[in-house]
């Protein structure tokens, strides 16, 4: 099954499910740019509870295409999450097997968000020693013939619950690295069950049954 996805930093598990369930994903690089949602926006579990962590980027006009989008370095964002994140998962079980790769992401510069974020979204699949076809669309498609469009159910603002085929399975409890003083968090950056839970990470979002449109 294919599947289509707005482009995401450190995508949280609702969408890495639907990553890990198709042959062929598709990331939408012809859509507008839209503030407050998971293009540069992922949370992570802090010693504080939830945490946000945002990409700045430059706004260059009121509507912009996301394969147009520049990071922004006026700010050392890239120190300050890293900081966030060796806090929040320095004592997790595999920080130490990740913690190399997943710093490139904080020494190097990116000037494209979508570049940024396939980039993670490459390291990511090959930690987890999967192979995938990851493709950029080459425009937007108002709705898709074949697969899962998944563009618009992946929100800041929506709840992942609403997805019937996630429901169940991202609430599913694993070790966090926090859990004794918070409840279980669920539907967290990739990063969060990565940490965690090394490479169980693809048995947790492996659908038991194949995706179906």
């Amino acid at each position: 099954m294919n599947c289509l996805l707005s482009s995401a930093y450190w995508p949280n598990l609702h969408y890495f499910y639907y990553i890990i369930n198709s042959e062929k994903v598709v990331i939408e690089q012809m859509d507008h740019y839209q503030k407050q949602s998971f293009r540069n926006r992922t949370q992570i579990l802090s010693a504080n509870g939830v945490l946000d962590l945002s990409v700045p980027v430059i706004n260059r006009a009121p509507k912009i295409l996301v394969k147009d989008v520049e990071i922004s370095y006026q700010m050392p964002w890239q120190q300050n999450h890293w900081r966030a994140l060796t806090s929040a998962y320095k004592n997790s079980p595999y920080f130490d097997f990740f913690e190399d790769d997943i710093n490139t992401f904080y020494t190097q510069l990116f000037p494209s968000l979508l570049e940024y974020n396939r980039q993670q979204l490459l390291v990511i699949l090959k930690l987890l020693k999967l192979k995938k076809e990851i493709q950029f669309s080459t425009n937007y498609e108002t709705k898709i013939v074949e697969g899962s469009d998944a563009r618009d159910l992946i929100h800041p603002k929506l709840d992942f619950r609403l997805d019937a085929r996630v429901n169940a399975q991202l609430q599913n409890g694993y070790y966090q690295t926090f859990g004794s003083k918070f409840p279980f968090m669920p539907n967290l950056s990739i990063l969060d069950l990565l940490f965690n839970t090394g490479l169980e990470t693809v048995n947790y979002l492996k659908s038991p049954s194949a995706m179906r449109p």
